[in-house]
């Protein structure tokens, strides 16, 4: 009786173990394909976190912003006196500092008096914010953004 050792043995048979061989630089091909995409996925990824945090940062500036200009009918347009509460807010965003003075960009408050839509006095606080420099992606984002937020509050009488 005759056995096939290529059947009862462990190792595979010679054709299949070359053509193994022959298909392991398959996936580094592929991944090399791939890499750059993967990595342009990444970025931009990062990119809008970075933006939606800086957008929720500068709505919630402006809001404090607001507040300050609704506590009373003297403050409603005092851009001076609201700009180291906004600061105090906007301080996790790059490029600010507490020294900063809020006339100029990164970082830009406005408070107006205005009539509010029911006629009563209110404050309209707008806030700016210039982004640092990112990655650009070509037709999407230029590497830089300007946000502008800006929040309307009724001042309250005492």
């Amino acid at each position: 009786m005759y056995l096939d050792h290529e059947k009862f043995s462990r190792q595979q048979p010679r054709s299949r173990r070359f053509r193994k061989k022959q298909e392991r630089g398959n996936a580094v091909i592929e991944v090399s394909l791939l890499a750059p995409w993967i990595l342009f996925l990444l970025v931009g990824v990062l990119d809008f976190g970075f933006y939606s945090y800086a957008a929720i940062t500068t709505e919630n500036a402006a809001r404090i912003g607001a507040q300050y200009g609704a506590a009373g009918a003297s403050t409603a347009g005092d851009s001076a006196g609201a700009c180291p509460y906004v600061l105090q807010e906007a301080l996790a965003l790059p490029g600010i500092k507490s020294s900063m003075n809020c006339q100029s960009l990164p970082l830009v408050v406005t408070l107006t008096p205005v009539t509010g839509p029911d006629g009563t006095a209110a404050s309209l606080a707008s806030v700016t914010y210039q982004t640092m420099p990112m990655i650009p992606i070509p037709g999407i984002l230029q590497g830089q953004l300007t946000l502008t937020r800006s929040v309307e509050m009724k001042v309250r009488n005492y």
